[in-house]
């Protein structure tokens, strides 16, 4: 199929390096290929990474991360936008630019982790975007995974793209295991660099390295994340748990404690003590499980019955202050 411009809509024009088409349209991001045309339009204005980003809608930290990969192949020259706060753009370059040697790339073969067995490295190498675009030409596996990872994610920055070197190349995991991880972090909403790389480092701590273990850990974290939402969701909480609390949420979880039940539990923390308490709650739950129930339905039903039972004069022997009385309490329970 053929395709020709419209000449209808060519007035002041400006020349792009034919290096740019020849070598870096699948190697640049939306946003480096944005940022690089709006530069070249405005050649020869000292331009700021603000500008640029109001006129591009790119992140002025993204901006800065894309003036630096054109500035590292060479395509642009001038000063560092990380130094200074306007950048200088060239002149329009010649129509036939000399070919740009790109710096030695990295060799994956040569620091590939073959053991998970083996120690981790926890510091991520410094590399240059013309390193990383030598290193994405030799491997089809690494192309593949930036282009997931955009479809994932969306544009890839130069963090972003460090850190997905770093899982393949250093911390030795599997293609299809890290586009596995990123899909997970990108469910719950935690797609940072960061994060991505802490899950990995636990992954490849526990020997995970093949895509049905990576599944199977996914499953686990899911359930366990689920599980987290309810109850916090159930305890009318608006912040994460922490972690004292987050570890009274795994044993709940493990003993199959129904968030219908946790639920009542804290209903009844706030009418004893008007706060909440995971402790105070726990007590309670422990109460409940030692005395055989298992679902807000037996709980319920073995109140009924002690209301049916109880005698007058025992309506008032409750507790005045706001201390759990855990022997009382499993008393009562126990008499329901």
């Amino acid at each position: 199929m053929e395709f020709k411009a419209n000449s209808g809509v060519w007035g002041t024009m400006f020349g792009i390096p034919c290096i740019v088409a020849d070598n870096f349209l699948k190697l640049a991001t939306g946003e480096q290929l944005k940022v690089l045309l709006y530069i070249l339009r405005c050649s020869g204005k000292a331009l700021t990474a603000g500008e640029i980003s109001a006129n591009t809608g790119v992140p002025a930290d993204s901006v800065n991360d894309a003036i630096a990969f054109w500035q590292q192949v060479n395509v642009l020259s001038g000063e560092s936008p990380v130094q200074q706060s306007s950048i200088m753009t060239p002149p329009t370059p010649p129509v036939q630019p000399a070919p740009v040697k790109a710096a030695e790339p990295v060799t994956i073969e040569e620091t590939i982790i073959e053991s998970p067995a083996q120690a981790v490295p926890r510091q991520r190498q410094e590399m240059t975007p013309s390193q990383i675009s030598g290193m994405l030409s030799e491997s089809a596996d690494l192309s593949e995974l930036f282009k997931v990872a955009e479809l994932t994610v969306g544009s890839l920055n130069h963090t972003m793209q460090r850190t997905l070197i770093w899982l393949f190349t250093y911390l030795g995991l599997k293609k299809e295991v890290i586009i596995v991880l990123i899909g997970y972090c990108s469910s719950i909403g935690k797609a940072s660099p960061n994060y991505i790389e802490k899950v990995a480092c636990s992954w490849a701590e526990k020997g995970l390295n093949t895509f049905s273990e990576a599944e199977a850990e996914v499953k686990r974290l899911s359930s366990l994340h689920d599980y987290t939402f309810k109850v916090m969701s159930a305890f009318e909480m608006k912040r994460n748990p922490t972690t004292k609390q987050q570890e009274i949420i795994d044993i709940w979880r493990s003993k199959g404690i129904d968030t219908e039940m946790l639920h009542y539990a804290y209903e009844k923390t706030i009418e004893q003590i008007n706060k909440l308490s995971f402790e105070y709650i726990n007590k309670i739950i422990i109460s409940w499980t030692d005395s055989g129930f298992r679902t807000l339905a037996d709980v319920k039903a073995a109140e009924s019955e002690y209301r049916k039972k109880k005698k007058p004069s025992q309506g008032n022997s409750s507790s005045s202050d706001g201390d759990f009385d855990e022997d009382k309490y499993k008393f009562v329970i126990n008499n329901f």
